[in-house]
């Protein structure tokens, strides 16, 4: 499906993402005010303040104006020998600025030239290159060339491989979940403790961050083997897999 691309030039990325408030009552009034509106998108009761607040604790995470970036894992392919090894590695913590600066440098010295670099994940052309740039901007941090999509044209992005656009074959109506399509593959997808729903909990209630770093460096191994089934190759065993210690 992919022609021509050095899967070892692919870094394979995935955000957890959680709302930069603990709960709605945390907002500034300005904030308050600007969810309410948000949210009459999706609650049905818009005019019921307790729907409104609830709304706040199961969306907000997802939407880049009013969440933060608390984990990104990155994996990459390397061959070693007569073997090839996926290593995997996750920036994580409570200060968002730290956590952006960390992957721009990654960005900057080893894949921030469109013409010979690539990002995959799944959905991630909407949902994870457009919410990293945005909270860089929020941040005021300066944007990596590799993820620069302002004014590009369709061709000009083709340094982002997405294996939901993959599996899509062109059908703009379908949307298929990584551990759908991971299922349908015959992936195995590593276990989980948490999903993706739970990730603000864990962040906010158990404050365990290093728990969502192995949820979501796990998304990124399911991404990786995802796509080389895609690519009509086999998949990687558990020994050719390496976490951070």
């Amino acid at each position: 499906m992919l022609q021509n691309i050095d899967l070892g030039k692919i870094l394979f990325l995935d955000i957890e993402t959680v709302s930069e408030k603990s709960n709605f009552e945390d907002l500034s009034d300005n904030f308050k005010t600007l969810w309410a509106l948000k949210s009459r998108q999706f609650v049905k009761d818009h005019d019921d303040l307790d729907s409104v607040k609830r709304s706040y604790n199961e969306k907000a995470g997802i939407f880049s104006e009013f969440a933060k970036i608390v984990c990104i894992s990155v994996g990459y392919l390397r061959n070693e020998g007569n073997q090839t090894i996926f290593r995997l590695k996750s920036f994580y913590g409570d200060d968002e600025v730290e956590i952006l600066n960390d992957f721009s440098r990654l960005l900057n010295k080893n894949y921030n030239n469109p013409l010979s670099a690539f990002l995959c994940g799944h959905n991630i052309k909407e949902f994870d290159v457009p919410f990293l740039c945005r909270r860089m901007i929020i941040n005021g941090l300066e944007i990596p060339d590799i993820l620069q999509v302002s004014g590009k044209k369709p061709w000009e992005i083709k340094h982002f491989v997405d294996t939901l656009e993959l599996w899509k074959f062109g059908d703009i109506k379908n949307y298929t979940s990584l551990n759908l399509l991971a299922a349908v593959l015959n992936v195995p997808s590593p276990k989980d403790d948490i999903d993706g729903s739970q990730v603000g909990k864990v962040y906010w209630e158990d404050r365990d961050l290093s728990r969502i770093a192995v949820y979501c460096q796990k998304d990124v191994q399911t991404c990786m083997q995802v796509l080389l089934r895609l690519q009509g190759l086999p998949i990687l065993t558990e020994d050719q897999i390496e976490t951070p210690a």
